[in-house]
């Protein structure tokens, strides 16, 4: 069994266009790519994923009547510091924190996490900084 190093990752960039695309369903995408799992030298300890680039974030699309009905809830720790937001609220202020909490909840509980979605970058539009290497799921 190969087993990767610290040394040994090799990170790609992947983008994706979020336009039409249902949001479990490229989440859990993205989070497979950002783990490494895709790779043949996948290692649960050691963090060998790669970059990804995600463009259209606005344009992301939810199955059923979930547009009314999914609620993301925020506690400040004080009595009564509950707020709670729907998907279509959230998605007018920032589109990308939906898709950043549905990545964030996919990826694993551990030290890595943190590590992993530091490698995820969103934008609203088409235009992106990062220089893209290695181009898939167009």
């Amino acid at each position: 069994m190969t087993q990767a190093k610290k040394i040994m990752v090799d990170r790609k960039y992947h983008l994706f266009n979020a336009q039409g695309k249902v949001l479990g369903r490229l989440a859990t995408e993205i989070a497979t790519i950002l783990m490494g799992k895709n790779k043949v030298t996948y290692t649960p300890h050691i963090d060998g994923g790669d970059f990804v680039v995600v463009i259209n974030v606005d344009g992301i699309d939810i199955t059923g009547n979930k547009r009314e009905g999914k609620v993301y809830h925020r506690f400040s720790g004080y009595p009564g510091g509950i707020t709670s937001v729907t998907f279509k609220e959230q998605v007018k202020r920032d589109s990308r924190k939906v898709l950043y909490q549905a990545v964030y909840n996919m990826l694993p509980k551990n030290k890595l996490r943190d590590r992993m979605l530091k490698r995820l970058l969103l934008n609203k539009k088409t235009e992106h900084g990062a220089k893209v290497i290695h181009v898939t799921h167009e």
